[in-house]
């Protein structure tokens, strides 16, 4: 019998698993997260759109990737990933990455206070395979360049100043980037199968030009439990890779997604099908969700990838493939689809992000219905989203 077998019945037969789980147990009174009933009820048949959702919301199209976006003369870009909301004014901008080799880069939508779209427009052009990112405190987008010796590239989302690279952060295969302002760093994620968390301390904050880059450490068992930090002695070294300079080094199947709030990271690995959660101020690593540790046959969140989340601590998880849905892991943790996009097959889910009221989501189809990068669709989704657990 394998590991996740194994864990698999212990957590069918106890009702619940002791890896460590009292940090997600004090976070969302269960560890980890199992199925169960939405807060928002079964999902309906698809809409116009394809897109299946609970009763009482909405979805459109904003942008189909190679045709020009309403009312403006900017072509959306193709393979659209990670993304991020923005305040602006009375309204609001969306930023989505291009995933593309060599002519990736970031769009940005901007819409007025009523939702209608009042500009679209590149912050980021001529990149590499821009996978995911994150938002910062001073306002500016992170771009993650998913390749071998990739960087992470600073972006105006308003499209006043000019993007420039950041290599002090790293040169991996990067994934996602989470903004900790109580401790002043920026979280990183790496796709590989052996990939690491970094941990970036710029010398200034709000100015990542120059930084201390460390790794968590850990043994790999037991999975959960406390962890610490070891400086990275060469960021930049392609030859040796950033993962394999410190012995100590923890190791994860394939980062993915990463989200920060309230003194905690949620960042997600597709190889396991995990939601990590770590606890920044007790330095202790936990586990969310394990699709392992449900009974068999059950998991409604399969694929994970990009994680995002709402103030009352709802988590919002989209899938690579999978079912092709959003998936919900509320404070009290349980698991349960929020929507789900049907005739998308060979595509995934990417860029979830909220308006700044919360009242609205955005995400992509990367492909679309036919499986290509030029036929990606982005779509926003109002609704009574909750604003308490």
């Amino acid at each position: 019998m394998d590991r996740r077998t194994f864990l698999r019945g212990t957590a069918v037969g106890a009702g619940t698993v002791a890896l460590g789980g009292s940090l997600w147990t004090s976070v969302a009174g269960a560890a980890p997260a199992q199925p169960g009933a939405g807060p928002y009820g079964a999902l309906l048949g698809p809409d116009a759109n394809g897109v299946r959702l609970p009763a009482g919301f909405t979805s459109r199209v904003v942008a189909r990737s190679g045709r020009f976006v309403t009312r403006t003369l900017h072509l959306w870009h193709g393979a659209p990933d990670g993304g991020a909301c923005f305040p602006d004014g009375d309204g609001w901008i969306y930023v989505s990455n291009s995933e593309l080799p060599l002519v990736g880069g970031v769009s940005a939508l901007r819409f007025a206070g009523d939702g209608r779209i009042r500009g679209a427009y590149s912050i980021l052009g001529g990149t590499n395979v821009n996978c995911a990112g994150g938002a910062t405190p001073w306002g500016t987008w992170l771009s993650c360049e998913e390749v071998p010796f990739g960087q992470v590239w600073e972006t105006d989302p308003y499209g006043r100043n000019g993007a420039g690279a950041r290599p002090a952060m790293g040169r991996f295969k990067h994934e996602a980037a989470a903004a900790d302002p109580d401790r002043r760093v920026i979280y990183l994620t790496e796709d590989e199968g052996d990939g690491c968390l970094y941990r970036f301390t710029p010398d200034t904050w709000g100015n990542l030009s120059s930084g201390r880059l460390d790794v968590l450490c850990a043994p790999a068992e037991p999975v959960t439990g406390p962890v610490t930090w070891r400086p990275v002695p060469r960021p930049g070294d392609w030859l040796a890779g950033t993962r394999n300079q410190v012995a100590e080094a923890r190791h994860f199947d394939g980062g993915e997604g990463a989200h920060y709030r309230d003194g905690r990271l949620w960042f997600t690995t597709k190889g396991d099908n995990r939601v990590w959660v770590y606890d920044a101020a007790a330095g202790v690593l936990d586990i969310a969700y394990d699709d392992g540790l449900v009974p068999a046959g059950t998991a409604p969140l399969t694929g994970v990838d990009n994680i995002t989340g709402r103030p009352n601590g709802d988590l919002f998880v989209a899938e690579d493939g999978g079912d092709m849905q959003i998936c919900l892991i509320t404070a009290d943790a349980t698991v349960a689809p929020f929507l789900q996009v049907t005739g998308h097959d060979g595509s995934e889910i990417t860029g979830p992000a909220f308006s700044p009221d919360g009242r609205r989501l955005y995400f992509s189809s990367q492909r679309g219905t036919s499986n290509s990068p030029l036929a990606g669709v982005t779509f926003e989704v109002t609704g009574p989203f909750r604003d308490a657990a």
